[in-house]
């Protein structure tokens, strides 16, 4: 139950009704803002006992010491107040978005006769807006194209009712047609805005005809000058055409939505493709996603995207949204948007086909972003390879797996029983990683006791050495194996480590929590890994048991030498590595060593090289 007695009163009165709540701190700060289909079940549910919540929701509910409600007619209205009460009041609680007006737009103002040029501000005047441009170069082409192509006044008078007593310099150099002295009307300008908004919301086809026309047209006229100008004006517009990937021959307009997540951090991006082709990227950054689920994450990405354009810039949302996954308020999205826009905007996942392809190409470029965001400042660090993100998406795992540790168990029947972590960094391994541990405890052949062994080591080190954890364990094995893994985490206060187990035999993906397994595509790159590191890990581990087995072979025959005892057997082992080799020493070497002499030396070779003979 809550701790302040004004947000227990107010409790007790919370209405069934859609709408945003709103909570705050003992200084009267927002701290998060909520919408809900009923403001009485969901904020309750913060406060029931019993109730187990996050621990970023557990210290949001112990901050709260007064809540606010507003009451709204449905569920598409608390989405668009909810968004916009979060960019006005960015409260801490919240997923904030970053770098959401970083770069620029071009804009088309809302004016009677209107004006085009770039801006950073978006503001909800009627306005059109274009971006935003992430390649700055691709919106000056863009820009250039328009003044080329097109007579746009570049004044700022307030026409038609502001007076001028003659046009100004750009229309004695054929850059306006002066509007501003009724040498073109309000009727002719709007026709050639209408076509502007075309060209830069990608759909070109019906300017390209109208410049051929006109091209040909001032040909017969012989004004060849005006004719190369149009000329160059349709080849630039073609070959920026040309440079983006067509992407449906259809000739289909949507957005198709990617995320990618790194712990707090995460990257939304946005292909927008019009007329088939791939236009432009919008990006956007997120953070203060801890204890967040990715659906939830997107769903504030893409929510605070579209509810705000579609309150801007209603004829800028395309009819069809893509999405990577499916998110909680789906439905409610969709419904804002046909009440936004007056149309239906059709918001889905795909399950098959080119459509999952196109989802999977913005995934691409959000990991892209979002590695390129880590990496600048750190010459150092290297990018995550696309493996590692498939492995945190498929696995749910809360950060980028960038560091991997994988232990295997490998013993002779029981007997000399040694365990390995090889390690794997950016999905390479890193060698000077590697640790190979001979298991202290007298197992046997019980593979969880010994598993549970090499883990306390490992991590115990680690946490003794100061040294960073692994983003990721992975345990050769199957349950048990996982279970001996977590236990040994849990006594180290580890709880949070996250670790995973693959079983070989049908190459099954065990996870805390689960019952049953996870199959993972054996055509995807998460898989493979896994196997690379289970693969190594196993060759590592057997190569250390190969040679305990050697040295105890060795020892053993050396044993039954008179005269020869432990000590006298670790100078021998330390010097030749192998019987064969002792055998081929000469009684000088071996006279050589400490504790020994000629005599011992004849005798060790006798007995050698008459077991070898």
């Amino acid at each position: 139950m809550p701790t302040s007695s004004t947000v227990e009163a107010k409790l007790r009165h919370l209405p069934a009704s859609p709408g945003v709540y709103l909570f705050k701190d003992g200084a009267g700060e927002i701290i998060y803002v909520g919408k809900a289909k009923s403001l009485r079940s969901r904020v309750r549910s913060y406060f029931q006992a019993g109730t187990t919540h996050s621990i970023k929701t557990r210290e949001l509910v112990r901050r709260v010491e007064d809540l606010e409600t507003i009451v709204v007619d449905s569920e598409p209205e608390a989405l668009i107040l909810e968004n916009n009460l979060i960019k006005e009041h960015r409260p801490r609680f919240n997923i904030s978005l970053r770098d959401d007006k970083t770069y620029p737009y071009i804009k088309v103002t809302a004016e009677r006769f209107p004006r085009v040029y770039v801006t950073r501000r978006l503001d909800k005047d009627g306005s059109r807006y274009f971006g935003p441009y992430t390649d700055v170069r691709r919106m000056r082409q863009s820009l250039e194209l328009v003044k080329k192509l097109y007579t746009v006044r570049s004044c700022r008078h307030d026409l038609p009712s502001s007076k001028v007593d003659r046009p100004c310099l750009d229309h004695a150099m054929g850059l306006c047609m002066a509007p501003c002295v009724g040498l073109q009307s309000q009727e002719e300008y709007a026709a050639m805005i209408a076509e502007i908004l075309d060209v830069l919301g990608g759909h070109t086809r019906r300017a390209a005809a109208r410049i051929k026309e006109e091209m040909a047209a001032a040909a017969a006229e012989m004004n060849f000058e005006r004719a190369g100008e149009l000329r160059d004006a349709l080849q630039r517009m073609e070959s920026m055409e040309q440079r983006q990937r067509v992407l449906d021959m259809a000739g289909t307009d949507r957005d198709v939505v990617g995320f990618a997540r790194d712990g707090a951090e995460g990257c939304g991006v946005v292909l927008q493709i019009r007329e088939g082709k791939l236009l432009g990227r919008e990006a956007q950054f997120l953070a203060n996603l801890t204890d967040e689920s990715d659906e939830a994450a997107l769903g504030a990405f893409v929510t605070a995207l579209y509810a705000g354009r579609g309150q801007r810039d209603p004829e800028g949302v395309p009819g069809e949204i893509l999405l990577p996954v499916d998110i909680e308020d789906c439905e409610v999205l969709a419904e804002t948007l046909r009440r936004l826009c007056g149309r239906v905007v059709k918001v889905s996942t795909p399950e098959r086909g080119k459509k999952v392809s196109l989802v999977e190409l913005a995934a691409q470029n959000a990991r892209h972003l979002l590695e390129e965001r880590k990496l600048i400042g750190n010459r150092a660090a290297e990018r995550a390879p696309d493996a590692l993100y498939e492995l945190q998406e498929n696995l749910q795992l809360p950060q980028v797996p960038r560091t991997l540790v994988c232990f295997d168990i490998s013993h002779t029947q029981g007997t000399e029983t040694v365990a390995s972590a090889v390690f794997f960094e950016n999905g390479e391994p890193n060698k000077g990683e590697y640790r190979k541990f001979r298991i202290k405890g007298d197992w046997g052949n019980d593979d969880f006791a010994s598993m549970h062994e090499v883990v306390t080591r490992y991590f115990g080190r680690r946490i003794d050495d100061g040294r960073p954890l692994p983003d990721l364990a992975v345990i050769d094995g199957g349950k048990g194996q996982l279970g001996a893994a977590l236990k040994a985490l849990a006594e180290l206060g580890l709880e949070e480590q996250s670790v995973i187990s693959l079983a070989k035999k049908e190459e099954e993906v065990f996870l805390p929590g689960r019952s049953g397994s996870v199959r993972l595509s054996r055509r995807g790159q998460a898989l493979r890994l896994l196997q690379r590191a289970r693969d190594e890990a196993h060759r590592f581990a057997i190569s250390y048991n190969r040679k305990l087995r050697s040295k105890r072979t060795i020892r053993s025959e050396l044993s039954e030498i008179p005269g020869v005892g432990a000590s006298r057997q670790k100078a021998l082992l330390a010097r030749f590595g192998s019987m064969r080799a002792v055998a081929g020493a000469s009684e000088a070497e071996i006279a050589a060593l400490p504790g020994f002499g000629p005599a011992l030396a004849r005798k060790v070779l006798e007995h050698v090289r008459g077991r070898a003979a």
